[in-house]
């Protein structure tokens, strides 16, 4: 009985994990189903799941309307360049909290956190008379410092939280070989937190992808990414569903590439440390 209990068990969990999953991954199986209809079917009441004329002529007129590889290497600059700065700025962060703790190091942590509780808006008139007054509005430099400043403080936190997990052990053992506080940190410290890092630039790298408050409002087109790619086809004549559909789907097509192929690493990472 008890085995015939467990794998029932193990059936309607498995069945109940793959109806969620369905749900949460429905909303992007229709924008995908919408880039391929026209825009009357994309309005259709009721609304047909796969039988309606397939089309691609919603990509062809965004690639006409709006130049996509342009604000695709500028979503991939960006992104790119504000997790490699995020990453060097806070693995030596990371480390000195972690291994050279002060009686201010959980107030710093907590400080540091507590900024990402303060609503972007509140800053977007500051921000924007700086930027506007250096030379940065809608430029990739720009967007890589303001990205790599909001998304710093969760990556010290995540990389804090692998540290941590780290044996002091190792890193003294180092220290009585002669290694310095560089060599322990490329050839010590980083080997063994792979997993971590690995996990931490892909989610910086997906907040950075999908940020869209900043991009709107210090960007216009030489440095748009694919959020104000999108945006774009929100215009004041109404909403062009198919056309946004298509639009949409070019834009998050790089970032589900690559979270699929990664996901075990990430997983992986999200878990360091769960386990001893």
């Amino acid at each position: 009985m008890a085995r015939i209990a467990t794998r029932q068990r193990v059936v309607v969990s498995t069945i109940g994990a793959w109806f969620f999953g369905f749900l949460i991954f429905f909303p992007i199986l229709w924008m995908v189903l919408a880039s391929f209809k026209t825009e009357l079917e994309a309005f259709a009441i009721p609304p047909s799941f796969l039988f309606f004329h397939w089309t691609t002529e919603n990509y062809a007129t965004v690639q006409e309307r709006s130049d996509y590889f342009l604000h695709a290497m500028n979503s991939i600059t960006i992104a790119g360049g504000s997790t490699l700065i995020a990453l060097l700025i806070a693995i030596p962060a990371a480390w000195s909290m972690a291994f050279s703790p002060t009686k201010r190091t959980k107030d710093i942590l907590l400080w540091m956190l507590s900024t990402k509780m303060m609503p972007p808006v509140g800053v977007l008139v500051p921000i924007y008379l700086i930027y506007k007054s250096f030379g940065l509005l809608d430029s990739r430099i720009g967007l890589v410092f303001i990205l790599c400043l909001g998304n710093l403080p969760i990556v010290i936190w995540m990389l804090f939280t692998y540290f941590k997990e780290i044996p002091r052990d190792i890193l003294e053992a180092a220290r009585m070989d002669g290694a310095t506080i560089g060599r322990e940190l490329v050839y010590v410290l980083t080997p063994m937190a792979i997993p971590g890092l690995a996990s931490t630039m892909l989610l910086n790298l997906i907040l950075a992808w999908n940020e869209a408050f900043w991009t709107l409002n210090l960007s216009t087109s030489n440095a748009a990414p694919l959020t104000t790619f999108i945006a774009s086809y929100s215009s004041p004549e109404g909403l062009f569903w198919a056309k946004l559909s298509a639009a949409s789907t070019l834009a998050i097509a790089p970032i589900l590439v690559l979270g699929w192929f990664s996901q075990k690493q990430l997983v992986r990472g999200l878990t360091f440390g769960a386990v001893k």
